[in-house]
């Protein structure tokens, strides 16, 4: 019986995945690496960390169930989890005195050559990312918050059943080899779309998606072949809904006592 590697064993399970996109089933949610989710953005990325030039691209969007007029902005969550007991230094953005600060930015812009992916403010956002706040989930965690808003002249009417840009989350590959490099660029990291605020000038007509546009693994990306792990939403009374989740190395030996289907089932 051959054995494959884990790189090969990953590459088969997500191209499986890629292929078994579920029906879009607004409203909701996608993250994807390159382009957005109908633009064939891929799930997982697997950088060398052999560079300190270029950068990776997230992008995050969004799709509704019925239009929706006036918009004016959006507030974005996503969380970011490493498959390991602590976030790695690589992840360290933004904050004063981290190992990579600067290395995280939100582009308002299409990622190029998009096709089925709308931008949502034409062109007038602007924005940019609040906060990076560590240890939401556990010392292996952090969560990205960017907002993004347009004049109040060019209010946006959005229709339903279209895949909108929101924004994308650029990481640059500085120090990541050489010296003053920032250790961890291999780990395994899970990355999840928490949650979009589709916002008005009337705040009753806001609208908060939390769940994936497209099946739970819509909201789901995924860096260096890591695996989510119980990914749950818990809307408890009088709280706002959040998706709890793990993160840990793809094992290739999940697929071998497995059917095909339970292994679908893992990334629906």
């Amino acid at each position: 019986m051959c054995t494959r590697s884990l790189a090969g064993a990953a590459a088969l399970l997500l191209a499986f995945v890629a292929s078994a996109h579920a029906a879009t089933t607004p409203p909701g949610v996608n993250i994807r690496w390159d382009q957005c989710y109908d633009d064939g953005g891929a799930m997982n990325k697997a950088f060398a960390c052999d560079t300190n030039s270029g950068s990776e691209r997230l992008v995050c969007s969004f799709v509704l169930d019925t239009p929706m007029s006036d918009v004016s902005g959006h507030e974005v969550v996503v969380d970011v989890m490493a498959a390991g007991a602590t976030l790695p230094a690589w992840w360290a953005f933004k904050n004063i005195g981290s190992c990579r600060q600067g290395s995280l930015s939100q582009p308002l812009t299409l990622p190029p050559a998009s096709v089925n992916c709308v931008d949502w403010a034409d062109g007038f956002a602007m924005g940019g990312i609040g906060a990076y706040n560590l240890g939401v989930f556990g010392p292996s965690s952090a969560r990205i918050v960017a907002v993004s808003a347009v004049p109040a002249t060019n209010l946006a009417s959005l229709a339903a059943n279209v895949e909108y840009f929101s924004m994308s989350l650029v990481i640059n590959h500085a120090k990541t080899v050489g010296t003053g490099s920032c250790a961890g660029c291999d780990v395994p990291v899970c990355i999840l779309f928490q949650s979009i605020n589709v916002v008005t000038p009337v705040a009753a007509n806001t609208r908060k998606l939390y769940q994936g546009a497209n099946g739970q693994a819509s909201q789901i990306a995924l860096w260096q072949n890591a695996r989510a792990t119980n990914v749950t939403l818990n809307c408890p009374p009088l709280r706002p809904c959040e998706t709890t989740f793990g993160c840990t190395v793809f094992d290739p030996t999940d697929t071998r006592s497995s059917t095909w289907g339970a292994v679908k089932a893992l990334y629906r």
